[in-house]
């Protein structure tokens, strides 16, 4: 693979945070998630979390490269006003939550197929019917008071509130949110996420009553994938394999 062409200045650390973050945009389109020009995913650089790399306005992810990703800074928040070149939702979600959340060093927010349509239910919980379900069980937030598009700040406060000390959230009749310490943590709970959902919605749509894991079960089970280390890692390394592979000017 050819060098990456950063800027000469730039440490490793951020070079490989932009890489990996711009690979999570190009595996979300091979999986068909994306929608359109919108959708946004963050990581944070600094330890407190305040600087942060962020995908530009309107740029497609199946085009997005590394070097296009954005660094801003959470506490332009206090100064008012939106920097330029950036949605006006992603800044109010992502820069709230870089502010307010250190520990999601990583944010994904997507609209995907089937997770969407689980939040468009009255209940988008989603049960424990086998063991990818059971990931989530009594670890997943639910926002049920969408009030339009997040161009506020008042609506990112409102969304810190409601994750709070989960790592996933689901968006009621809007899309999800998945966070990590790491690109591979967020990507890997996003991936299972939306894997999980179609599990679900696919149940739903048989017409058959659900057969809903045992809160005991659920929860060993859910213990199970708490417990493994490394996963998350080996995924995104296979999965960034095929990128370098098929579409290696990702990483430029």
């Amino acid at each position: 693979m050819a060098e990456p062409a950063f800027a000469p200045r730039m440490d490793m650390n951020e070079r490989q945070l932009r890489i990996d973050l711009a690979a999570a945009f190009r595996l979300v389109v091979r999986e068909g998630w994306h929608e359109a020009v919108a959708n946004h995913f963050s990581v944070a650089l600094s330890a407190d979390g305040h600087r942060f790399l962020l995908n530009p306005q309107w740029v497609h992810f199946a085009t997005l490269r590394a070097s296009d990703l954005v660094l801003l800074d959470a506490g332009m928040l206090d100064e008012g006003g939106l920097p330029a070149n950036i949605d006006a939702t992603a800044w109010t979600i992502h820069g709230t939550m870089h502010a307010k959340l250190p520990q999601a060093r990583c944010i994904l927010h997507l609209h995907p197929p089937y997770a969407t349509a689980l939040s468009c239910l009255a209940d988008p919980d989603i049960k424990p019917i086998d063991q990818t379900t059971a990931r989530f069980f009594r670890r997943l937030a639910i926002d049920l008071d969408y009030g339009g598009m997040a161009d506020e700040m008042a609506e990112g406060l409102r969304l810190v509130q409601a994750m709070g000390d989960k790592r996933t959230m689901m968006m009621g009749n809007h899309g999800v949110l998945a966070t990590g310490e790491t690109v591979a943590e967020a990507f890997d709970s996003l991936y299972h996420l939306e894997r999980a959902c179609r599990t679900l919605m696919l149940a739903y749509a048989s017409g058959k009553p659900l057969n809903v894991l045992g809160d005991e079960v659920a929860e060993k089970t859910a213990r199970s994938w708490d417990h493994m280390p490394g996963w998350a890692e080996a995924h995104f390394a296979q999965m960034k394999r095929l990128l370098d592979r098929d579409e290696p000017d990702y990483a430029d």
